[in-house]
């Protein structure tokens, strides 16, 4: 069973959450600041993070960065802050999802089981290594390395990661990438796409070599 770590001060918001999880058959793990909630992810283990901003003691971008430290595990920002740039900020510092307040609880936990998908999803043909040249992938752990230096990756960026390894030298388009990542029909504008990949392109090639091709107007391919 799932369990899914709450961090969120708002008490009613909280209970509500809570409630909706428990009842679609997920464990919770509750915490009311970001301190406890750091506490509560070192010591458990956790599937999901469900992530308030605005919290007590450690704020939810600190708790975000202190834990994609050394964690891919999936962090969905539930937030009262509706512009744009926030938004990107947190989905470029290590967000997977992000949430406006008010939400529909039905949407949540769409999102959550969307998450819990693809953490799963990180079987490669029921390899437990997937190796690329300089690249190393651990499918158990989900570590990975270039040159065998560990690589920070985000849920997101990972997946990406992983659809292209299991492609190699295919053209994605973008609608092929957020399709297959997100499980969401895909926009066009949507700058999401070209943000993880920057992200992620800019992480591999730590080692000078540039693994992401973009192939203009048409999409991207892992060469």
């Amino acid at each position: 069973m799932a369990t899914i770590l709450i961090i969120e001060d708002d008490m009613a918001i909280h209970s509500l959450i809570k409630e909706a999880l428990m009842l679609n058959g997920f464990d919770t793990l509750s915490a009311y600041s970001g301190t406890e909630g750091k506490l509560l992810f070192e010591q458990s283990e956790v599937d999901v993070v469900l992530l308030d901003l605005m919290l007590p003691g450690m704020n939810g971008e600190e708790f975000l960065q202190e834990i994609r430290q050394n964690s891919t595990v999936p962090v969905m920002v539930i937030s009262a802050k509706t512009d744009q740039q926030s938004k990107l900020e947190l989905l470029s510092n290590g967000a997977d999802d992000y949430i406006t307040k008010p939400f529909d609880v039905q949407e949540l936990l769409v999102r959550v089981n969307i998450q819990l998908r693809h953490a799963a999803k990180a079987s490669f043909s029921g390899m437990k290594e997937i190796h690329y040249n300089e690249i190393s992938v651990n499918v158990d752990t989900r570590e990975v390395k270039v040159n065998g230096e560990t690589l920070h990756l985000t849920g997101r960026e990972y997946a990406i990661l992983l659809l292209f390894l299991e492609n190699p030298k295919k053209v994605f388009s973008r609608a092929n990438i957020y399709e297959s990542v997100w499980n969401e029909p895909y926009f066009d504008g949507d700058k999401t796409i070209n943000m993880h990949i920057s992200n992620l392109r800019n992480k591999l090639n730590g080692n000078e070599t540039n693994y992401i091709k973009t192939i203009w107007g048409i999409g991207f391919k892992f060469d």
